[in-house]
């Protein structure tokens, strides 16, 4: 492999093993842009944890979709979920050949629940949500979660996000949530431009959004509290140092579901 991939770099910075010298090269280039990316992509993956936690506890979701997998890193979002109901579906989607070959290796789900891998591109979102592996996984009578931890980042604004993610919040059924983490350029521009030159000069797409645009994407949905936070706020287990030092912004909405007005059917 000669070609560095989002999926690989962000596994390296991780500290995961499923990457390449390629990899590795453009994840050394970017620590030396900005020294703390890898704890910014652990305190990424936490929030993930930490939101299907609240998910499935509070909230009472049993059904998942996850978009932007990645190579796989113990505890997923599966098992996470499934050790608190162990009868929660989910759904995985990715386009990268390697990581649904890891998916579907490594990736067992609790027999009273179920885990499938659904190979499409979330610019192709209709391809997402007309999968026959979606169909025969979720109950669409029933709320599902819609995780994007990371990934809305790989899409250029061409892509058009807004679009994409109006058209999941039309799909979901009643009562569902959507949760998004998205690196911002907000909270240190300097650092993040350097970034954005390294994964550019490797022929990587990597776009951070302002507050202003992530909040635009849960679209009339109810943020749920703390709101649109950094990473590091978003309902930590402790008051972190600062909670400003990773770069991401982060939050969970919920469908609202309004009454019918009168004499409307």
């Amino acid at each position: 492999m000669n070609v560095a991939h989002p999926a690989r770099v962000y596994d390296y910075l991780l500290g995961g093993k499923d990457n390449f010298a390629v990899d590795r090269a453009v994840g050394e280039a970017i620590k030396a842009a900005e020294p703390e990316v890898p704890m910014m992509a652990r305190a990424n993956r936490e929030w993930m944890l930490r939101v299907t936690g609240f998910l499935t506890r509070q909230a009472g979701i049993r059904q998942f979709l996850d978009i932007g997998t990645g190579i796989p890193t113990t505890p997923n979002l599966h098992q996470a979920a499934q050790d608190i109901a162990p009868n929660c579906r989910v759904v995985y989607v990715d386009n990268d050949p390697l990581v649904l070959a890891h998916a579907r290796a490594l990736l067992t789900s609790d027999p009273r629940g179920r885990c499938e891998f659904v190979d499409a591109d979330l610019r192709d979102v209709d391809q997402i949500l007309t999968s026959p592996a979606l169909a025969g996984t979720l109950d669409l009578a029933q709320p599902v979660a819609i995780i994007l931890a990371s990934v809305l980042m790989l899409l250029t604004d061409d892509d058009n996000p807004p679009a994409i993610l109006a058209t999941l919040r039309e799909w979901a059924p009643p009562g569902s949530y959507l949760a998004i983490s998205h690196p911002t350029a907000d909270l240190n521009p300097v650092a993040m431009a350097a970034v954005v030159d390294v994964t550019r000069s490797a022929g990587m797409t990597f776009v951070p959004r302002s507050q202003e645009q992530v909040t635009q994407m849960f679209g009339d949905w109810d943020l749920i509290q703390p709101g649109l936070v950094p990473v590091l706020a978003w309902r930590p287990q402790a008051p972190p140092d600062d909670p400003e030092a990773a770069y991401y912004w982060t939050g969970v909405a919920r469908q609202i579901t309004r009454p019918a007005r009168p004499g409307v059917i």
